[in-house]
């Protein structure tokens, strides 16, 4: 059950990127990432009407404020290197790290998976790198004039890896009796930390027209990905789990190869490929 969920929580966080990165090509990433998580907020409060009471801790309050200062972090660099960059270089740069560091946590604190499900998750990181080993295209270092020298976006990307990494790992150390209150904690604290440095950085909070359709769906999506995302850690383990989420970037490529016309490069397909072989084999341990 842990990677069917871990599954669908990657399917769903890949389309919740394509779709916020093509709104923050037209509204700033603040604006997105405010606006989306208040959309998002809404679902979460239809989910918690749903479910059983569940007991809240200082723990859960905790990590659950720690995921929200993570994960805030992590969509609004996601959502600057999306708005500047290629989505299908920006979406795998980012999950090699968000991938890599839940891993090494997991193995640090003692996690020991199947031998087989070793080999997925070797296979499945190597599938990331594989997606996201594209060649800069000529025209993209014109996309924005204020992206950095270099691969537009890449300086945010790896920011972004990194605040999802810790995000993976503060949200497997959530109670599994909080039930999804230290969601609503953490959705709490990343609106308020977005907005205090949109608005310190000068920029709106309001989108601009014709792209609160595109930043509602990114938030319903994204919620629905931090739901499923928090059942698995709860049944599986981090080691595994948080590399399997890490396979968003598969359906962010696609769906901008099938909508954008983004080219895939044949390492891409090559990793693509892999993905699905990693799956598999997780799935069979």
């Amino acid at each position: 059950m842990a990677t069917l969920l871990g599954l669908v929580a990657a399917l769903t966080y890949g389309s919740a990127d394509f779709v916020g990165g093509l709104a923050s090509k037209r509204s700033s990433a603040g604006s997105v990432v405010v606006v989306s998580q208040l959309a998002g907020g809404v679902v979460l409060a239809a989910a918690l009407l749903l479910l059983p009471p569940a007991t809240l801790s200082a723990r859960a309050l905790w990590f659950g404020a720690a995921a929200g200062v993570t994960g805030g972090a992590g969509v609004l660099l996601l959502y600057r290197a999306l708005a500047v960059g290629r989505m299908s270089v920006v979406a795998p740069v980012t999950a090699v790290e968000a991938a890599t560091v839940p891993v090494a946590v997991g193995l640090l604190l003692g996690e020991r998976p199947a031998a087989l499900a070793v080999v997925g998750v070797i296979v499945a990181l190597v599938a990331i790198v594989l997606v996201s080993s594209v060649p800069q295209a000529a025209g993209d270092a014109d996309r924005s004039a204020t992206a950095p020298p270099g691969r537009p976006g890449l300086v945010d990307a790896l920011g972004a890896g990194l605040a999802f990494g810790l995000f993976f790992v503060v949200f497997d150390q959530i109670p599994a009796a909080a039930g999804l209150w230290p969601l609503v904690v953490g959705r709490v604290v990343s609106m308020a930390l977005v907005a205090a440095l949109t608005l310190l950085t000068g920029q709106s909070l309001r989108p601009r027209v014709g792209t609160v359709r595109l930043i509602v769906g990114a938030g319903v999506l994204d919620m629905v990905a931090n739901v499923l995302y928090l059942l698995a850690t709860q049944r599986g383990l981090l080691s595994v789990v948080a590399v399997l989420v890490s396979l968003y970037p598969a359906s962010t490529v696609v769906l901008a190869r099938i909508v954008l016309r983004e080219r895939l490069a044949r390492p891409q397909i090559a990793g693509l490929g892999a993905a699905a072989a990693g799956v598999a084999l997780i799935a069979a341990a």
